[in-house]
């Protein structure tokens, strides 16, 4: 019997990620140029990227001390006001912002500037959510998980706008929502998770369910990686997260093994290959 391999059909880079890497090489002659942020969750295209003169600002104190250049938003947005900063500090802005999180941002500053209060679904640490915040001009609430959703404790006559980080979990999303309808608010309910994100999620629980072992690669930073990773282990014990072949090393394939790999949206074609050469090579008796 030969080892049987099955990679995930939506594994690797999202529209969104695909669209500001390449925004990155298009511009990667007009020196000095700069990224708010990592590009991507990937430390191996932010390195090589670095390799080729494109640095990293993780702020807007870093940035100042800078020659004046170019810079990338990232395809996970800021918050309204580091435009303004960036432009007002001498320098140029090419916008890489997912269009699918672009429209979070224009929903929340609209129904923020109703009235309405902005309640996000997502990581409070994660810079998409952070930007989401930065567009509502009233009070935010970051909601994480089902306990927080239970908590929620403000007067029943206020009128809620609710959004999700594009790469949650929708399960887990569903689930929060019927917690905070059941409170009896006024919600209008923006259900703003990202398709392909759906679809990976999706496609990657049915797969881990019928595979012997699991591979998920992605950066070790990478949310929406993560995800995936919990959600292929809630089906297949043995799954692994996987950055780099290194991380295969200790890993023993058989050839009566069944396979599965998937990927997060930051993780490029050529390492979802290397990890498949690298398993077929490894195979043993």
């Amino acid at each position: 019997m030969i080892m049987e391999i099955i990679v995930a059909k939506s594994a690797g880079f999202c529209f969104g990620v695909d669209r500001a890497v390449k925004s990155v090489y298009d511009n990667i002659s007009n020196k000095p140029l700069y990224t708010y942020g990592p590009i991507i969750h990937n430390l191996q295209v932010v390195n090589e990227l670095e390799d080729k003169g494109v640095k990293v600002v993780n702020n807007i104190e870093e940035l100042r001390k800078l020659e004046k250049g170019k810079v990338i938003i990232r395809s996970h947005g800021v918050e309204e006001k580091i435009y303004e900063i960036i432009k007002d500090s001498g320098f140029s802005i090419v916008d890489a912002t997912c269009p699918y999180v672009k429209k979070i941002h224009h929903i929340v500053n609209d129904y923020s500037k109703k009235g309405d209060t902005i309640i996000i679904i997502g990581d409070s640490t994660h810079p998409e959510v952070i930007g989401i915040k930065g567009w509502s001009t009233r009070e935010t609430i970051i909601i994480e998980n089902v306990e927080d959703a239970k908590k929620l404790d403000i007067p029943k006559d206020t009128h809620l706008c609710v959004v999700a980080q594009t790469t949650l979990n929708y399960l887990k999303y569903q689930e929060i929502i019927e917690i905070i309808l059941d409170k009896g608010y006024h919600v209008d309910i923006k259900n703003t998770i990202c398709r392909a994100t759906r679809d990976r999620q999706e496609e990657a629980i049915n797969l881990s369910k019928k595979v012997d072992k699991m591979l998920v690669i992605g950066g070790k930073h990478s949310s929406n990686t993560r995800k995936l990773y919990q959600l292929c282990k809630n089906q297949c014990d043995n799954t692994y997260h996987i950055e780099t072949i290194e991380d295969l090393e200790l890993l023993v394939f058989s050839k009566n093994e069944i396979i599965g790999i998937t990927a997060g949206a930051s993780t490029p074609k050529n390492i979802i290959q290397e990890v498949i050469t690298h398993v077929r090579n490894t195979e043993r008796n």
